[in-house]
């Protein structure tokens, strides 16, 4: 008896084989026909993109359809890369699925454009062309590239702020206002625009503060004890030793604080980085900071292209001490991913505090 179960399971196996041969024998086979080719716009095709209309359609992108030897769902991809180039480090425009047709927006072309290397404000030239793939196989691409040109803008963004510089003896920088010099900004309170504070390394002497470097107009300074005033020629503020304070001001109640820090027990670091999908290295590599050799806790990041996204701020390379916020341009003091707007920026962050200032719409 069990001898005959053998045979029947052996015989139900041959067939089952036999079955699944002739369905491979008897399969769909899918060949491409025809490839994709852009048809509009044509080559030579001019964007002066604008700052201020960012979600504007640019331009219209159609193709010809690719074919299959059967009915098939094509999924279309509109890539772009600098002129001459080979494709392969290449920004993906848009996607469509069975649609032979795309709106480009403004913003998505200027990010591309800046991605590709291409400077603001300046005119640069950008292959353009079409693939097709199937179930993320079978992939055609077009042969028949169109070249346009791209200016792209630098991204602006509202910043309705005062930003506070520090300026004089008792500080980095000293007496020259000069534009260039580094000077150290005072950091926004980012829920009230009025409240600023800075803590850190001041030498024995005078400092004032000025709005705009390389201008001595509108001077915020020491009207008397606990008062500001902000008018030219303002009162100076006086440290008596060197070492290290906590600065505050309001410049809606006029008042302000001067008082001793104890930094003995807090932490140096060798990098502070900046990380996250606004900035160029995305989540996987630190940008990195560049230390003051006036104050070893403040650290600044120079004129640097971001997008939209979240950045936090972290030590020698590593998570384990990590600073974040969660408002956009200053504030500090949570895990948050810090909010950011697409725009070239001048970072600021204070590794005692983790207070954070980015000044966007840098030319």
């Amino acid at each position: 008896m069990k001898n005959i179960y053998k045979i029947l399971i052996a015989f139900i196996g041959v067939l089952t084989v036999s079955c699944n041969a002739d369905d491979v024998d008897n399969r769909t086979i899918l060949d491409a026909v025809s490839i994709p080719e852009i048809t509009s716009p044509a080559t030579g095709k001019v964007f002066v993109l604008d700052a201020n209309k960012p979600s504007e359609e640019v331009a219209k992108f159609t193709w010809s359809a690719a074919t299959y030897s059967t009915d098939v769902v094509v999924k279309y991809t509109l890539l772009i890369d600098k002129k001459g180039g080979d494709f392969k480090a290449a920004k993906t425009l848009a996607t469509s699925t069975n649609v032979t047709e795309v709106a480009v927006l403004a913003k998505d072309l200027n990010q591309a454009a800046i991605d590709l290397g291409a400077q603001t404000e300046v005119a640069s030239m950008f292959d353009v062309k079409i693939t097709s793939n199937v179930s993320g196989g079978f992939s055609q691409e077009g042969t028949k590239l169109i070249t346009i040109n791209v200016t792209p803008y630098t991204g602006k963004v509202t910043y309705n702020f005062t930003d506070w510089y520090l300026v004089g003896v008792a500080v980095d920088g000293g007496w020259d206002n000069n534009a260039d010099t580094k000077h150290q900004p005072m950091f926004r309170d980012g829920k009230n625009a009025t409240q600023y504070k800075f803590t850190g390394y001041f030498k024995a002497g005078n400092f004032k503060l000025i709005s705009v470097k390389g201008s001595w107009d509108s001077q915020l300074g020491r009207a008397g004890n606990g008062v500001i005033e902000i008018k030219n020629n303002a009162g100076e503020f006086t440290i008596s030793a060197d070492g290290y304070y906590t600065f505050k001001f309001d410049t809606k109640e006029l008042t302000y604080s001067l008082e001793p820090y104890n930094a003995s027990a807090a932490k140096s670091f060798s990098t502070v980085g900046a990380i996250g999908d606004s900035t160029p290295g995305s989540w996987d590599v630190s940008t990195a900071m560049t230390k003051s050799t006036f104050n070893l806790h403040a650290w600044s990041l120079s004129k640097t292209a971001l997008k939209d996204g979240g950045l936090k701020f972290r030590a020698n390379d590593s998570w384990d001490v990590s600073w974040g916020g969660n408002t956009a341009f200053s504030g500090g003091g949570t895990g948050d991913n810090i909010p950011v707007a697409k725009s070239k920026y001048v970072i600021y962050f204070n590794d005692l505090d983790g207070s954070y200032l980015m000044i966007p719409n840098q030319e």
